[in-house]
């Protein structure tokens, strides 16, 4: 073995090659289909601490001896003025070769990391080789935050043997590598809008045969964002079969919205919990904390509540397609090892209707025709002036909190038709009596009759004032809205346009909003219609482009610290598992960047490491749409 190193454009990019490597270790995939993984648990007395130390261990299976030159890539690639340029590689040329992630980690600003670090960022000028045999992980376990540790270190060394092609073993040599996760608050695993997300990385040589790591965050949360990037540096070089990690980094980061999400509607059509696993663990590489879960709605009632079985009875599209308690709790603590919260909605008082038939709490529920009264079949709204509603609403948020225990709640608030109310005899004469008219105006002091009602029943059942999420609707106008809705209490979603003076006006008035703009983070936009013919409501189709340059900041002007963050939704009235990853991915992966980095650059700046993170995705096992060809991807500064 000896040390020698690439020279590219003045930098020290490649140290301590392996000669004569050409026996390699090859995965028999007739025996596995995937590398295994085992984790060895020692305990390292380190004075009056003990410190778990994870060896994290490749089991190469099928050993067999390779000629070297069937391993190596017949491309190189040069870094030149800001692009990779491909060109075709000679082994005996004694001219140091780049891979292509190799040259791309080196040939822009930020890497290949994604979203962009918005504090310090250096990234030096070498790549180390790294034994895939000798990575260490260690822990301090000294909080209630041990266990969420452990995970996202598991985690880590899955992303990093995803960097493998199938079938390909690197070289089992090279320098060890310790990370060190130090986390200044063990014992804070809870979600909050004020939870401390920042975190720093350092690697750095400390001998001829050892990189360190080290990863501080001020809470879990942190150090599991460090260890999303810390992955993101380490890369497989097809030249010589190895795995490498970039030297000499020092990243501070840290988001600038604290709310960034993705909302999935499982009510219209339902969505198995592997697809749901497969959407958070995508958020997670991306940096995203929130998935917003609109677990019912007219169409169908899925969400198994205990203390109301029959609204799942009978509103579930069948007993297989229904969500238990026990099937949340997985999903909810899935989320929390990636740093992702999983918030329910329950929508009311409009969007309900199948589940509720034999309650006879609703109105309108199929009411026809449908296009006078609602937006979309089914219709159906909760009737308000009835007492006994109050009692299983408040059962409904009691089996939410119980299954999902969020610090967030959203109680939906969305398209509520005064239209469908005036269908109701009973309403009428409940407005009569308090000497409110039947015209919009009134209809609004009924719905914040109801409103008010079911605010107090959700703290009730959660036992705490959480903060409440409503979508932008006619209580929610500026024009009237503190005559209803304490700014102090409730967040408002915004659904409608970017441009839209709504959202100037609610932020006057000191309101907190979450930015969902329809015209930018709709991604179920763009297709043939559901209802007749011709293409869906809001059309065209939105390129990731469009959703990178959605920035809340230029929307808020001097009012953005009143922003939270940015949602985009996925709603399923044409989509299910089987279509769930192209419509969000790589798409969200857009938003993840503009909500944690708010860059003062547009799309055609992030267009290289974009097509990057698609890759990285897909390595995931995420179907995400392809972009552009792979060609573009090998080819920079041709597609344009």
């Amino acid at each position: 073995m000896t040390d020698d190193g690439i020279l590219h454009g003045g930098k020290l990019l490649f140290v301590v090659l392996h000669k004569n490597a050409n026996c390699v270790g090859v995965l028999n995939i007739h025996t596995l289909n995937i590398r295994q993984i085992e984790w060895t648990h020692q305990v390292m007395k380190m004075g009056q601490n003990y410190a778990p130390v994870y060896l994290i261990c490749l089991l190469l299976v099928g050993m067999q001896c390779a000629n070297a030159e069937d391993q190596v890539s017949p491309w190189r690639w040069n870094c030149d003025k800001g692009k990779c340029v491909k060109t075709e590689n000679d082994p005996q040329s004694k001219e140091p070769a780049l891979s292509l992630e190799a040259c791309k980690m080196f040939c822009n600003d930020y890497g290949l990391l994604w979203p962009k670090p918005t504090g310090r960022m250096e990234l030096g000028n070498f790549l180390s080789k790294i034994n895939i045999n000798n990575i260490r992980v260690e822990i301090d376990r000294r909080g209630r935050s041990d266990d969420l540790m452990d995970a996202a270190g598991k985690r880590f060394q899955k992303l990093v043997n995803l960097n493998f092609p199938l079938g390909v073993t690197p070289k089992a040599s090279g320098k060890s590598l310790i990370i060190y996760l130090v986390n200044a608050n063990p014992d804070v695993r809870e979600f909050s809008l004020t939870m401390d997300e920042s975190y720093s990385v350092r690697v750095g040589a400390v001998s001829n045969d050892k990189i360190n790591a080290t990863i501080t965050g001020n809470n879990f949360f942190g150090v599991r964002n460090g260890l999303e990037t810390l992955s993101q540096l380490m890369i497989y070089d097809d030249i010589r079969n190895h795995l490498v990690i970039v030297r000499d980094v020092d990243i501070t980061d840290k988001p600038v919205y604290p709310y960034r999400g993705i909302l999935l509607d499982t009510a219209r059509n339902y969505f198995g919990i592997d697809s749901i696993k497969r959407t958070i663990d995508a958020m997670a590489a991306v940096k995203l904390n929130t998935f917003h879960w609109h677990i019912t709605d007219s169409q169908s009632f899925p969400f198994v509540s205990n203390r109301r079985p029959n609204l799942t009875k009978f509103g579930a599209y069948s007993p297989a397609k229904v969500y238990t308690p026990e099937m949340i709790a997985d999903v909810v603590q899935f989320g929390l090892e990636r740093g992702v919260r999983v918030m329910p909605e329950f929508d009311a008082p409009a969007h309900v209707g199948e589940g509720w038939q034999s309650t006879g709490l609703t109105v309108c529920f199929k009411g026809e025709p449908w296009a006078s009264i609602c937006v979309e079949p089914p219709c159906g709204q909760l009737n308000p002036v009835k007492e006994e509603l109050y009692d299983v609403i408040k059962d409904i948020y009691a089996d939410m909190n119980d299954a999902f225990n969020p610090d967030i709640f959203h109680m939906g608030g969305d398209e509520v038709s005064e239209r469908c109310w005036n269908t109701s005899q009973e309403i009428q004469q409940f407005m009569i009596q308090n000497r409110w008219d039947l015209d919009k105006s009134s209809f609004l002091k009924l719905w914040n009759y109801f409103q008010t009602k079911a605010q107090d029943r959700v703290y009730e059942a959660f036992g705490k004032r959480l903060p409440i999420i409503l979508w932008t609707s006619t209580l929610t106008d500026y024009a009237h809205i503190d005559n209803f809705l304490n700014k102090d209490d409730y967040i408002i979603q915004v659904w409608t346009t970017g441009a839209d003076p709504q959202i100037k006006g609610l932020l006057e008035k000191g309101y907190r909003l979450i930015m969902s703009n329809y015209d930018a983070l709709y991604l179920d936009c763009g297709y043939g219609a559901w209802i007749g013919s011709g293409n869906n409501w809001c059309s065209p189709y939105i390129g990731w482009q469009k959703v990178y340059d959605n920035s809340p900041k230029q929307m808020a002007m001097q009012y953005s610290d009143q922003i939270l963050g940015g949602e985009a939704a996925l709603w399923s009235e044409q989509s299910d598992s089987s279509t769930l990853d192209g419509r969000l991915w790589p798409r969200a992966a857009a938003m993840a960047e503009r909500l944690w980095a708010e860059p003062d650059t547009d799309w055609a700046k992030a267009e290289r490491r974009m097509l990057h993170v698609r890759e990285r995705l897909v390595r995931m096992g995420i179907q995400a749409e392809s972009l552009e060809p792979e060609w573009c991807y090998q080819n920079e500064g041709y597609c344009y």
